[in-house]
Order: structure tokens, then sequence, then C-alpha cells
């Protein structure tokens, strides 16, 4: 879900929490067409269920952990259960260390042109009234219209990504990656990232403007139905029913998006290919090199990275680890 990274770059700019969010879990609202179509993604799709697996290869050992970003009770059970593995681990990778956090705040500070237009604003890209209803998503953020009108494209489209409930306070902490890198930091056990930050943002900075723009436009939904999407995510999450909930994302982008649904599952499809498929398989040689080095490793990232024939569960199967699902 990139929530950390998310959540950091919106607490750059916005200044405090906002209400608490109370959104109701959409998969029940699926209609008959939309159930047939996520029951054939979902039909033989390796490793769709589960967040914590084990992948063991020539006596060593890969306890792989499917996180969520943000702060919420009901991780208390899955960080204690899984305490004692990440402090008898020798190494903890992450998608992102409080380095790596520290990091893209200096580069933000010395670099302000990464998230800025230099040559127009968003006003002048959008139409009157597409730009009216950006500025009424954008200020119920607590974002002036007037911040965001030269900020770029696929930058707004994250913000927008997190409804207007949403805490940001719990977005930058908290959250199970946080709490496993503090508990193997007090075990001293070593940390380091899957990847550098910059290759988080390319699949966003690398997009044409026009694609920036659409993916905009397709995050552009009613406050509700942006709540309500973030809970049913949520919802996927805590039921381990990891491959349900992205393929639950996409079919709710499509209901809802203003765009055209063609379009918005062609923005979904780019953004599964780039921010899902191209880092998981760029992680495997990074995963097998620490395992081949130490005993025992815990590799923590978003859930969604985990299952199907791409996810970085089954693209350790063919690299020979074995895999077994685990109480999460």
């Amino acid at each position: 879900m990139l929530i950390r990274v998310l959540s950091f770059l919106c607490l750059a700019i916005l200044a405090g929490p906002v209400a608490a969010c109370n959104g109701s879990d959409l998969r029940a609202t699926l209609d008959a067409d939309e159930k047939a179509h996520l029951a054939d993604q979902l039909d033989g799709m390796p490793f769709a269920i589960g967040n914590h697996w084990r992948a063991t290869r020539e006596g060593k050992t890969v306890h792989l952990v499917g996180t969520m970003h943000l702060a919420d009770q009901r991780l208390d059970g899955p960080v204690d259960r899984l305490r004692d593995i990440v402090r008898n681990a020798d190494l903890l990778l992450l998608e992102m260390t409080n380095k790596d956090e520290q990091a893209m705040q200096a580069r933000l500070t010395s670099d302000p042109d990464f998230l800025l237009l230099s040559d127009t604003t968003l006003p002048e890209l959008l139409s009157e009234d597409d730009w009216a209803q950006m500025s009424d998503a954008l200020s119920a953020r607590g974002l002036p219209p007037f911040m965001a009108a030269r900020f770029q494209p696929w930058y707004v489209s994250m913000l927008l990504a997190i409804p207007p409930c949403a805490d940001l306070d719990d977005l930058s902490s908290g959250g199970m990656d946080a709490q496993l890198e503090s508990i193997a930091e007090g075990a001293g056990v070593r940390r380091a990232a899957l990847e550098d930050v910059e290759t988080i943002f390319s699949a966003f900075t690398d997009q044409p403007r026009d694609m920036q723009i659409d993916m905009m436009l397709s995050a552009l939904v009613d406050s509700q139905v942006s709540e309500d999407m973030f809970e049913t995510l949520l919802a996927g999450y805590f039921d381990e029913a990891t491959a349900e909930g992205w393929a639950v994302s996409a079919l709710l982008a499509q209901r809802y998006s203003p765009i055209e649904p063609e379009a918005a599952a062609d923005i979904f499809e780019i953004i599964e290919q780039q921010l899902l498929f191209d880092r998981n398989e760029a992680w495997i040689p990074v995963i097998s090199d620490a395992s081949n080095e130490h005993n025992a490793i815990v590799v923590a990232f978003g859930a969604a990275h985990l299952p199907g024939e791409k996810g970085v569960l089954a693209l350790l199967e063919a690299e020979g680890f074995a895999i077994e699902r685990l109480p999460f």
C-alpha cells in the first residue's frame, strides 16, 4: 500500500491529525458481475490467503510478514506473536527503514521541485469543474488549494489515496513495520532496506504527465467512498485475505472512479506492475543473498506483495525455497 511513504509525504505538508475513520467494508456490496470477476481473479491463485509465511532453503530460514503501515489495535496480537522471531533474527529487511525516512525528509527539504510543477499549475491543466472538485477534496484533507495548485499530479494522487478521516499521526508511526523495527533495534538486530527509496517514487514520477493527471482524477472520489474503500482494504488485511483485498480494490476503483472504467483499470494495472510486480522481482535477489549470508532473517513489507504468481512467495518458491504458512 506504500502508506508509510505516503504518510510521511502528507505529514511534510499537513498540520496535525484529522477525525477518526468509521467506514464500511464494501465487499458485501459487490454485485453478481463483480463477484464473478473476483472469483475468476482468485481462482487458483497461489498463496492467496495468509500474512505470515516461512521460507526455507538449505537449512536457512526466512520469515515473511505482510504488514500494514498504520497504527491499529488489532496489530497488537500479531506483533506480540512475531516479537521473539524478530529478536532472534540475524537481520530484518523492510521496505523502508527509519534511516530511509530521514533521507527522504532531507530530499524533500533540499529539492522542493521534486514535488512541484515548474512550468504550469493544476488549475491550468484541469477543467474548471475538475479543479473545483479537486479543491474541495484537498481542503477536506486539510490542504489549502492554493498550496496544492503547483503540486505534481502524481503527488496529489497519493494525497487523495488517504481519506479525509485518516489520522495522519497514526499513518506515520505505530504501524507494524515501525513496531517490528523497534523490536529489532531493541534486540540489536541489524535492519536494512529492500530497495532505495527512489525506486518507490519512480513508478509515479516516470509516468507521462497525461497519465499522472488520469491517476489523479481517478482518485477523486466522494469522501465517504474513500473512507469505505480504506476500511475495505483494512478488513481484508485482518482477514488475511490479501489477494482478495487487492482484487476488490481494483473492482472498487472501476466502480467509483470518475474517469471511464477502462481507463481506471488501465491505471490500476500500471500501478500493479510497477509498485508490486517489478519491485517483487527486484527484491528476490536481495532476500536470497541475505538468506545465504544469515541463518534466520525476517522480511516485512506491505501484504499485497505476498500473493499471486508474481508475488514474493511464488518467486521465492521458484528459487528453491519451500514455503509454509504460519499463524499471524
